[in-house]
């Protein structure tokens, strides 16, 4: 696999091939983001493919002024943003990107291994965009603060802040204060 600065080259004169590379390269991690960002992966699906699809058709006049990946993962996000804002989402079950296994032996394990994930996606979910946002690009994403505030325009203390703000929130919620069990 061509490394990024060639991929590039290669798109700005057309390359079908190049464009195929940088999708095989980016389409798992992008899609994890989008699919914990959304909480639906049939929509993530179709935002991963709505970027590549804008990609493959601004190719020849790309100038990226951050890396591919996070010019990527910047599209997926901003997609995301702007079907919020076009429409309250009425979001279905999660779908999963991909098939979540436990190291644990036998059925019993597998099922609370099951039901604390997801539990932690749903405590995901209920975050505001924002603070989920910051903290899925930044767990799964892999990009450091001072990249994601790059990546979403916004200052490098908004983005520590929102992530601090959304972890308080998870701890909370996973610490059982906000469950709703008759346990």
């Amino acid at each position: 696999m061509m490394d990024d600065e060639r991929l590039i080259s290669e798109l700005h004169h057309g390359s079908k091939e190049a464009l195929r590379e940088i999708y095989l390269k980016y389409k798992d991690n992008l899609l994890t983001i989008a699919a914990a960002l959304l909480h639906d992966s049939i929509a993530a699906e179709d935002i991963l493919h709505d970027v590549f699809i804008t990609l493959a058709c601004v190719a020849k006049r790309l100038e990226l002024r951050v890396n591919l990946k996070n010019y990527l993962i910047a599209s997926i996000s901003n997609r995301i943003r702007d079907k919020y804002r076009k429409k309250s989402h009425n979001m279905v079950e999660l779908v999963k990107a991909e098939q979540i296994t436990s190291n644990s032996d036998g059925p019993e394990q597998s099922a609370i291994f099951g039901e604390e994930v997801q539990f932690l996606i749903d405590a995901l979910y209920r975050l505001p965009f924002e603070q989920r946002e910051v903290i899925v690009l930044h767990l799964t994403g892999g990009l450091k603060f001072r990249e994601i505030a790059k990546v979403l325009d916004i200052s490098t203390s908004t983005v520590q802040g929102r992530y601090r703000y959304g972890i308080a929130r998870l701890q909370t919620e996973l610490n059982g204060e906000n469950r709703n069990d008759s346990c």
